[in-house]
């Protein structure tokens, strides 16, 4: 009797039995690739894990950008609180000095109606302005005044009522009307600490019949930590009664002229919907004749 061995096992020739050894070698294969399968299984599930795990640290990654994007944007956005130091006065009273071309955009008689258009126009432009506000108005529309703050423009003090007669009354008026626009505005924002250190006299600061009452007030405003600006260019929205964007667009080149450092004199008052539809146009003219666009944060600080 011959004797073989098949994988351990002693057998006759006689035993042998080829559909017994195509069973056992296809049982062989079977379990071979059961065991690929297992084990490319095994590695799926494993390189699966890890990218689970990379894709987990991409979105971690990718959140922490989110996260510090919108911290920026928050920073960028949050307007500071306006300091009023040695510096800064000196910066003021030079205002219209400057070694490279650059332009305040400034807004009186504000909030109103036609406030949302020009901050919009604003924001498309990323650019910010100073907004000289009546606290008359800021009383009327605290939301709208808030947006202005929130959205990095400088709040700035144009006094209350905008009545000439009460105002100038004496310089301690001039005062206390700075005093109640600025309780108004810390009101509407929600900052009781706010103070603009900033104010436009109502007219301007030179001439006129109340001169020597606003020289007087001049001196016990700077007492009392508070700068005036007046402005030395305008787009003459005050200057008719019906303007056209033709007829600002022509005041702007007049009166800016080429000038170095321009303070521009605006209004978003209620009548004044003409010079939020002529700013696109003022801006992009600025823009192409070489200036920069600044705000009172950048002195006030």
């Amino acid at each position: 009797m011959v004797k073989d061995k098949i994988y351990g096992i002693t057998i006759s020739e006689k035993q042998i039995n080829t559909k017994k050894i195509a069973i056992l070698i296809l049982l062989i294969i079977v379990a071979i690739g059961l065991i690929l399968v297992a084990r490319n299984t095994i590695d799926m599930i494993k390189q699966h894990k890890v990218y689970k795990q990379y894709e987990a640290q991409l979105a971690t990654l990718a959140k922490q950008e989110e996260l510090k994007q919108q911290e920026e944007v928050v920073q960028e956005n949050t307007p500071q609180m306006p300091q009023l130091t040695e510096e800064a006065r000196k910066k003021i009273e030079t205002i219209y000095q400057a070694e490279n071309k650059r332009a305040f955009l400034t807004f009186d008689d504000g909030p109103s109606t036609v406030t949302p258009t020009i901050l919009d126009v604003l924001k498309q432009e990323n650019i910010k302005a100073s907004f000289f506000v009546l606290g008359s108005r800021v009383k009327a529309m605290p939301e709208m005044t808030k947006r202005i703050y929130e959205e990095g423009h400088y709040l700035a003090n144009h006094g209350y009522s905008h009545s000439y007669s009460a105002i100038y009354a004496s310089p301690q008026a001039v005062l206390d009307e700075f005093s109640q626009c600025n309780e108004a505005v810390r009101n509407a924002i929600g900052m009781t600490e706010y103070h603009s250190h900033l104010f436009r006299f109502p007219g301007g600061l030179p001439g006129g019949k109340y001169a020597e009452i606003k020289r007087q007030a001049r001196e016990l405003l700077s007492q009392n930590d508070i700068v005036n600006i007046d402005w030395n260019a305008l787009t003459g929205d005050a200057e008719t009664a019906n303007p056209t964007v033709e007829f600002e667009m022509q005041r702007i080149q007049e009166t800016v002229n080429n000038k170095t450092s321009v303070v521009i004199l605006m209004h978003d008052a209620q009548a004044k919907a003409v010079t939020a539809e002529a700013l696109p146009q003022i801006i992009s003219w600025l823009r192409e004749n070489g200036y920069e666009f600044k705000n009172f944060y950048e002195i006030m600080k």
